[in-house]
């Protein structure tokens, strides 16, 4: 009894970590596509001022800096506990060395999944700062 509950902690800490980093990763895309379709269509002589510009082009710049700097984190925290799983297995006498290996392989796919978020984040993220610094640029080129 006391294995089957932790193997269904395995599986609960497992999908959940990896099933939130899958739902930042469809936060960070969307908002990433909804930005490139804001920048194309934007009129920036509608803007009476510069920081109203500013604050139209950063919108939603922040959800993905945020989602960029802490997937690695959440990743990280899902191996943890997938280790920590790993040895209450280990601590409860089922000590087969193949199946703690892969346990431990396993649980570093968190840490790798929430990177690999992390790193299309911050692509996004960059790539949406150069194009509001770009507009915001030729905002000011008009103004003058």
């Amino acid at each position: 009894m006391e294995n089957m509950d932790i193997e269904t902690l395995k599986h609960l800490v497992d999908y959940g970590v990896i099933s939130l980093l899958i739902f930042m990763s469809f936060i960070a895309v969307w908002f990433f596509i909804e930005r490139i379709i804001f920048y194309k269509k934007i009129n920036i002589k509608q803007y009476k001022n510069k920081k109203q510009l500013d604050v139209a082009l950063t919108k939603h710049l922040t959800v993905i800096g945020t989602i960029a700097s802490n997937s690695p984190y959440i990743g990280l925290l899902g191996t943890v506990l997938a280790i920590m799983l790993t040895f209450m297995t280990m601590g409860s006498g089922d000590i087969d060395a193949a199946k703690i290996m892969e346990s431990l392989a396993l649980a570093l796919k968190a840490t790798a999944v929430g990177l690999v978020v992390a790193i299309i984040s911050m692509v996004f993220y960059n790539i949406l700062g150069r194009y509001a610094e770009v507009l915001e640029s030729l905002y000011e080129t008009e103004e003058i």
